[in-house]
């Protein structure tokens, strides 16, 4: 079908009950969190785990002044950048590895840690990246189920760990399912590890955490050399599209790191978006507080129907629908509303990402129709 709809057929497509009028319906009457985004249009994308309100007003300008910079390679940028990121975790810039977004971070961590001798642990399901780029470096993959309660099982993990294991992945908050592991649990954890692996813990959704009981790995990374902690503007400050992560770690591991990043990986656009985004003290809050509100409603009407969800951490929710999650997505498709992917091993499960209150409304009643309440029990 074409990637685009014009407002009619977007209408149509939503069906009987739905149509425009529900879509532009004010947020207060439907009882959801107040919102000044705009109507939705099709496409609506809640498939990729983006920031639908993209960067701030302060980042958007700091890249329109970047192209003055367009004839030169943005070193200095990468520099202003590594420094103010090291003190903002209370690091030395050395410990601070620019990437093309945190997928470069992972592949750095591939490249550095693995090779045809070495074992890569990692949850299952999460995020595939360290998986992929793995083949490449010929490691043997070793895959551990998620616990009952879709967390990583971290005794298992580190269990399964042996002089061979030559890196440990763990999504915190976890991607697909959006939960977390504690910080008792992760002190733990890293005592059990062998020191000859490394831990690569990825906060791409750090952000978003609200459970007290979790804490950054950035906290231990003076008491544990073999972790590296990595990161992400592509989430809570809305620059998926601009491709910036980095990694926190020690200066040993950092230079492991540094020995396979690509010349100039970071263009002065998003250094400069960057700069201005850190600097602009309440934006997580702000984006933080409008995405886990429309989260929290999105929660509440499934719980209200009786549908299964799993509790989230992240900007995103994994829904059971009952069956064959497959025809849902294509279901979904066809009217314009792009959601998450199957997950073999959660083959009844949808991830939805969370989009504006506008957009999210446009999916819960898509759902029902879709996937009525009755059905999914």
């Amino acid at each position: 079908m074409p990637n685009t709809l014009d407002r009619r057929q977007f209408a149509v497509a939503l069906g009987a009950g739905l149509g425009a009028s529900l879509v532009s319906r004010p947020a207060a009457a439907l009882g959801a969190p107040a919102s000044d985004a705009p109507a939705p249009t099709l496409p609506i994308g809640l498939d990729s785990n983006e920031n639908p309100y993209g960067p701030s007003p302060n980042a958007l300008a700091a890249m329109t002044r970047s192209q003055v910079r367009a004839s030169r390679y943005p070193d200095a940028l990468e520099v202003e950048t590594a420094k103010a990121l090291a003190a903002l975790h209370g690091t030395a810039p050395e410990q601070i590895v620019l990437g093309c977004g945190s997928g470069e971070i992972l592949r750095m961590s591939d490249m550095a840690f693995l090779g045809p001798d070495r074992k890569v642990v990692v949850a299952l399901p999460s995020f595939e990246a360290v998986l992929d780029y793995a083949k490449v470096t010929k490691a043997e993959p070793v895959q551990v189920p998620l616990t009952a309660d879709f967390r990583h099982d971290l005794p298992k993990m580190a269990a399964a760990c042996d002089a061979r294991t030559g890196l440990v992945y763990v999504c915190n908050p976890n991607n697909p399912t959006g939960t977390i592991v504690t910080g008792d649990e992760l002190e733990a954890f890293f005592a059990k590890v062998p020191k000859t692996a490394t831990v690569i813990l990825d906060e791409a959704y750090y952000h978003f955490v609200e459970d007290p009981r979790y804490k950054s790995g950035v906290e231990w990374l003076s008491r544990v050399p073999n972790l590296v902690v990595v990161r992400t503007f592509s989430k809570i400050y809305g620059m998926a599209g601009m491709r910036l992560g980095y990694a926190v770690a020690s200066k040993e591991n950092a230079y492991a790191l540094r020995r396979h990043v690509i010349w100039s990986n970071a263009n002065a656009a998003v250094l400069e978006a960057a700069l201005a985004s850190l600097a602009e003290k309440d934006l997580v809050e702000r984006q933080r507080a409008k995405l886990n509100g429309t989260r929290k409603w999105l929660c509440a009407q499934l719980q209200k129907e009786g549908r299964r969800f799993i509790p989230s951490e992240a900007n995103f929710v994994m829904i059971d629908v009952g069956g064959d999650v497959k025809p849902v997505i294509e279901a979904f498709e066809k009217r314009g509303i792009r959601v998450g992917r199957k997950f073999p091993s959660l083959g009844t499960w949808l991830r939805v990402s969370i989009g504006t209150q506008p957009e999210v409304e446009a999916f819960m009643a898509a759902f029902r129709d879709i996937v009525p309440a009755a059905r999914a029990a």
